[in-house]
């Protein structure tokens, strides 16, 4: 019996520095994890490069803390983030940069200090950065916004420059010289200038501009597709389609509001419009349904009373919500759209814009088939231009499966195109634009 205790204590005290060592381990380990701190990981990082601007965006579980400055000689963008993990940020820049991206020539990523990752963006030229956070929306978490915009930014009256051997005189049919000469040879002979050819502003009819919007863009997808086609992909190549055949008429030109995948405010959509003067705002879109069966193609108009169906009012809401989903940058004043319509006085643009409606919706019909036959209204931001007939197209479903195909047929996109096309002429034919008092006087 004596000879077996002092086994049974050895074998005991053996085990006591073993659970020891284990509990001080432990104790160690949790100690140090309260110690570090907390760090959040970078979901992903994204870069749109674009003519009009550069916007880098990171996207985050929570909000990131983050200081930007700016340093010259040479020109870069330095960014901390605080409290981040660098593997994830490192991993996220990977590969993002682009040779062609007009802003940014290159970046670095490193660890400045405990706890703060750096990210150095080599500048190609002078910039103005914009930098914001967007809360949650949608499939996006927390997004931090770096918006790189040239001190210059590009004029969006060049890009109508880009037609061969467009001369800006260019009218319908008529040089511009030979229009006000005209006009000077029938007021010497009337004594006023006849009614087909003046408005009561005292106009004349000249060169027609049509603005051509590609819905959505960059971290805006738009809807997407069973097949996987997303919404701004189709509209933005149907728009360049149209482009190309409006460059081929004599009397006409168009201007592309978003040429690239990138993304552009409902407000700078409008007021791209209006600095050119468009006679005509067009905006294509691909509708989606909850329904696989919806089908058909649409148009619409702004309404001045409310939307014309519950459908119509639906659409206009998920359009709306294209600035929270692509991320626009809240603290740049909006007065404009917050403008009531009456404040606008659109009732003359709206009834335009009704006929401009009509027009393409007949083309359209020609076509494909139409889910509804009438042009329906509702409150869509971008197509609050004054003075500038403007309408929305729905293309189709795209969440059709037949039709989503349909969609991606080069045929079938240029069918519509020309369709659209054709229904602008129509409407132009029977309202031909007209020449400002003030260009005419400045002419003179």
């Amino acid at each position: 019996m004596s000879s077996a205790m002092p086994k049974r204590l050895t074998t005991r005290a053996d085990a006591h520095p073993k659970r020891a060592w284990i509990a001080l381990s432990v104790l160690v380990f949790s100690q140090s994890l309260l110690a570090a701190p907390p760090t959040e990981r970078v979901r992903a990082v994204r870069v749109w490069p674009a003519p009009e601007y550069t916007r880098v965006t990171l996207e985050s579980g929570e909000a990131l803390r983050y200081h930007l400055i700016s340093v010259k000689n040479p020109d870069r963008l330095v960014l901390d983030l605080e409290g981040v993990d660098f593997s994830s940020v490192r991993q996220g820049f990977a590969d993002k940069m682009s040779a062609s991206d007009p802003y940014i020539g290159n970046l670095r990523v490193g660890r400045f200090k405990p706890g703060v990752v750096r990210v150095v963006l080599d500048l190609k030229t002078e910039v103005k950065p914009q930098i914001f956070t967007l809360a949650p929306i949608g499939e996006y978490g927390h997004r931090l916004v770096l918006d790189i915009y040239p001190t210059q930014p590009p004029d969006p009256i060049l890009a109508l420059l880009q037609k061969p051997q467009l001369k800006m005189e260019q009218s319908l049919g008529k040089s511009l010289d030979e229009e006000l000469e005209e006009h000077k040879r029938e007021t010497e002979q009337n004594g006023k200038t006849p009614r087909s050819t003046r408005d009561p502003g005292g106009a004349v009819s000249r060169l027609v501009t049509i603005a051509i919007d590609a819905g959505h863009g960059g971290e805006d997808p738009g809807a997407k597709g069973r097949r996987g086609t997303y919404e701004k992909t189709v509209t933005m190549t149907i728009a360049r389609k149209l482009k190309a055949l409006i460059d081929t008429e004599p009397n006409m030109r168009a201007l592309l509001i978003r040429d690239g995948d990138y993304f552009l405010d409902l407000k700078a959509r409008v007021e791209k419009a209006q600095v050119v003067n468009a006679n005509v705002f067009v905006s294509i879109h691909a509708d989606s349904f909850v329904k696989p069966d919806a089908r058909g193609s649409s148009v619409f108009a702004l309404s001045e009373r409310g939307a014309t169906s519950t459908a119509a009012q639906e659409l206009a809401k998920r359009e709306n919500q294209a600035d929270l989903i692509g991320g626009a940058n809240r603290r740049r004043k909006d007065p404009y759209l917050l403008m009531t319509l009456t404040d606008l006085k659109l009732t003359a643009q709206i009834n335009d814009s009704l006929k401009l409606g009509r027009a393409v919706l007949g083309e359209l019909g020609d076509v494909t088939s139409l889910h509804r036959g009438r042009v329906e209204q509702a409150g869509f931001a971008v197509l609050k231009a004054p003075q500038i007939p403007s309408v929305l197209v729905e293309t189709a479903f795209i969440s059709n499966p037949e039709e989503e195909k349909r969609l991606t047929d080069e045929a079938y996109q240029e069918k519509l195109a020309r369709a659209i096309l054709r229904g602008v002429k129509s409407y132009i034919a029977k309202n031909p634009p007209l020449l400002a008092p003030a260009t005419l006087a400045a002419a003179r």
